[in-house]
C-alpha cells in the first residue's frame, strides 16, 4: 500500500523518493487546484513559513490523517487541523541554526560590534575595552532541542547555562523556580514555543527580576514578550536586548523598537541560512518514514504542546 505525501517544492520530493512505500506529489500552496492523485494524500507538508491559510486544503483531502511541519513552531496550525488528524512538527531541524544565532548576538552585544562598525562607517579609531561573554551565567528558558544545542555551543566560551523547563527533570529546573533564578544570571533566553501558558509571560515583573545590566534574548515567538514592558526597560538602559522575533511582525516602520537603546534586531532569522531546507527534510523524511511504518512521529504535538 502507497501512502501519499503532499510537499511543497522539489526539495521535498527528492528527500522522500527513497522511502519505502511512499509517494510524494509536489503542490503549489498558491494554487487552488491540486495535482493529480492528491486526493489520496494522508500527510500534508505545508510549506514553510507558509502565508496562505492551510485550512482551504484541508476538505479536499479526504484521507488526511498527519499534518507535518517544516517549522519547529506550530502555533498557527494548532486547534485548525482537523479531528482525528496529527500534527508534527520539524523540532531538530532549525535548533543548531538558531542556538548560532544566539551566540552570535550575545557575542555582538559584549563585544560592542554596533559601535565599532559605526565607527568604521564614520571612519573613526574608536578604541574602547568591552565585556565578555566569558564567565557569563545564562538562564536558558526552555530545554528542548533548541535548548540543549544553545548549552553545547556556549560551554566552550567558558560560560554556563542552566536550563529551564515546564517541568523539571535532571540537569532541568522547573518554571516555578523562575522568580529566584532571574536575578542571578547575566543573560535570559527565550526558546519556548508560543503557547496560552508562555504568551506574555515575559512581563514588566518578569523583567524587573532579571539583574541590572542583564541581556534579554528573543529567539521564540515575538509575543512571549511585552513589548510595552520590555521597551520601558531598554528605555531607561537598565537592561539591554537582541530579538530575532518582535511582536508585532514585521515590526512597523514607525514602531518605537527601531530606535530603542541597546537593542540588537534581526528580522526573524534565526534559522534562516544554508542548508536550511535540506536539514528540515531529513527531520520530515524520518517522521514520514516512521509513519509510513505504522508507528506515531516523534514529534507529535500533544496536549499545550
Amino acid at each position: 500500500m502507497t501512502l501519499t505525501v503532499l510537499v511543497p517544492d522539489e526539495l521535498g520530493v527528492r528527500a522522500l523518493a527513497d522511502i519505502p512505500g511512499v509517494r510524494a506529489v509536489h503542490y503549489s500552496p498558491a494554487d487552488s487546484e491540486l495535482p493529480p492523485g492528491a486526493e489520496d494524500a494522508e500527510v500534508l507538508v505545508p510549506k514553510f513559513l507558509q502565508s496562505t491559510d492551510p485550512r482551504a486544503f484541508y476538505a479536499r483531502l479526504p484521507k488526511l490523517r498527519l499534518v507535518q511541519l517544516l517549522s519547529a513552531g506550530a502555533e498557527r496550525f494548532i486547534g485548525t487541523v482537523p479531528d482525528g488528524v496529527m500534527l508534527s512538527t520539524c523540532r531538530g531541524a532549525h535548533g543548531g541554526s538558531t542556538a548560532e544565532w544566539a551566540i552570535g548576538a550575545l557575542l555582538t552585544l559584549y563585544r560592542d560590534f554596533p559601535a565599532f562598525e559605526r565607527a568604521r562607517v564614520e571612519r573613526r579609531w574608536a578604541y574602547h575595552a568591552t565585556d565578555t561573554l566569558q564567565g557569563k551565567k545564562v538562564l536558558v528558558v526552555g530545554a528542548g532541542d533548541l535548548g540543549e544545542q544553545f548549552r553545547r555551543r556556549l560551554e566552550p566560551f567558558d560560560a554556563t547555562a542552566t536550563l529551564v523547563a515546564r517541568t523539571a527533570r535532571d540537569g532541568v529546573r522547573g518554571f516555578e523556580e523562575l522568580p529566584d533564578l532571574l536575578g542571578d544570571h547575566d543573560a535570559v533566553l527565550l526558546f519556548v514555543p508560543l503557547t496560552a501558558a508562555t504568551e506574555g509571560m515575559v512581563d514588566a515583573a518578569f523583567l524587573s527580576r532579571m539583574k541590572d545590566g542583564a541581556i534579554l534574548v528573543n529567539a521564540a515567538r515575538g509575543a512571549v514578550v511585552d513589548t510595552g514592558a520590555l521597551l520601558a526597560e531598554l528605555t531607561t538602559g537598565r537592561l539591554r536586548a537582541a530579538l530575532d522575533v518582535t511582536d508585532p511582525e514585521p515590526l512597523p516602520a514607525d514602531h518605537p523598537l527601531w530606535s530603542a537603546p541597546g537593542l540588537f534586531l534581526t528580522p526573524h532569522v534565526a534559522g534562516s541560512c544554508a542548508g536550511q531546507g535540506e536539514r528540515a527534510y531529513a527531520v520530515v523524511a524520518d517522521e514520514v518514514a516512521r509513519f509510513a511504518r505504522g508507528e506515531e512521529p516523534r514529534n507529535l504535538v500533544r496536549g499545550e504542546y
